[in-house]
């Protein structure tokens, strides 16, 4: 197996999902930490600051936005870049991506509207333009 591609924290409580998106993420080398609710999810990302989050709205404990608001607020996670995703369409989708993004979020995904193919590729966007921003600041 080739070197991971990176670490993506997947908070998301729904076990075929999670099942379905690790499958997937670890098939395109990335390493993958799992978090069933909001209140983990938040204490893994503290521990582990992984590259990217892919985070879910809809969660026990602590809810998607809850968790960006505090992930916001803290030096250490501030800068991981979050991907929202949502079962939540229509109106209430719009309403919900606008405050998803003004709290962080780099994407807001429907996830009926995106197969897994689809969320790997914004990951990779993801990554790679944070990568390219990070050796900037470096130079």
């Amino acid at each position: 197996m080739s070197e991971a591609s990176g670490h993506i924290l997947l908070i998301e409580d729904d076990p075929m999902l999670t099942e379905l998106y690790q499958t997937k993420l670890e098939l395109e080398t990335f390493r993958v930490t799992m978090a069933t609710d909001g209140k983990e999810g938040l204490a893994l990302a503290r521990r582990l600051k992984p590259d990217l989050i892919l985070l879910d709205i809809m969660l026990p404990e602590l809810n998607g936005f809850e968790v960006l608001k505090k992930l916001g607020e803290q030096a250490a996670t501030k800068r991981i870049p979050v991907i929202v995703l949502t079962n939540l369409g229509g109106e209430r989708a719009d309403n919900d991506k606008r405050l998803a993004l003004s709290l962080g979020a780099k994407e807001f995904l429907v996830k009926t509207f995106h197969l897994p193919d689809d969320i790997v590729g914004k990951i990779k966007t993801t990554l790679g333009t944070r990568m390219k921003r990070t050796a900037k600041a470096k130079r």
